[in-house]
């Protein structure tokens, strides 16, 4: 398996990510994993959470601070802009990102861009991990906003077995 160089982090694929215990795929991807200084101030913000312990212990080497201003907090928060100046600054190779107005943005940089469920979609073709509906499913139970008609399109696209409509969140 070839990794895929330089990769920045936003905050949401991270919680989803230890959501489901999977942070190792990062590490199994690509060459070397990198955060900005605003994200970190978000992943450790709430020290009570079950998942900190995982985010910090797989993290804490990984915070980088930008050296640019920041201009592009007036239009995307503030971690999220910090990520798409470290990705310039840092030359990665790919943002992994949610948020779709952010992703839109980044986007039109030129940022080579993932979400949460390409990333899962890319551990599965990699052998990584070899189901994604139970992922999805806890994914779901846990609060994380996916659209049920996206989740079972890559299942289908997988030979998985569909998540029901009616799924108990």
């Amino acid at each position: 398996m070839d990794k895929r160089g330089l990769v920045i982090v936003d905050s949401s694929v991270i919680f989803s990510l230890a959501i489901v215990n999977k942070l190792n795929i990062l590490e199994l991807l690509f060459d070397e994993i990198r955060i900005p200084l605003a994200v970190w101030e978000e992943i450790t913000k709430v020290k009570s959470n079950e998942i900190f312990k995982s985010i910090n212990l797989f993290f804490s080497d990984k915070m980088v601070e930008i050296s640019s201003f920041n201009e592009l907090t007036f239009v995307m928060d503030y971690g999220e802009s910090e990520s798409v100046i470290l990705y310039k600054e840092l030359d990665a190779n790919f943002l992994l990102i949610d948020d779709k107005k952010a992703r839109i943005i980044a986007e039109n940089f030129g940022l080579k861009c993932i979400g949460t469920l390409g990333i899962l979609l890319l551990a599965k073709k990699e052998g990584i991990i070899t189901q994604l509906k139970p992922i999805f499913e806890k994914l779901l139970k846990n609060k994380r906003y996916y659209s049920i008609i996206l989740l079972n399109q890559i299942l289908l696209s997988q030979g998985e077995s569909h998540i029901s409509k009616t799924f108990e969140k």
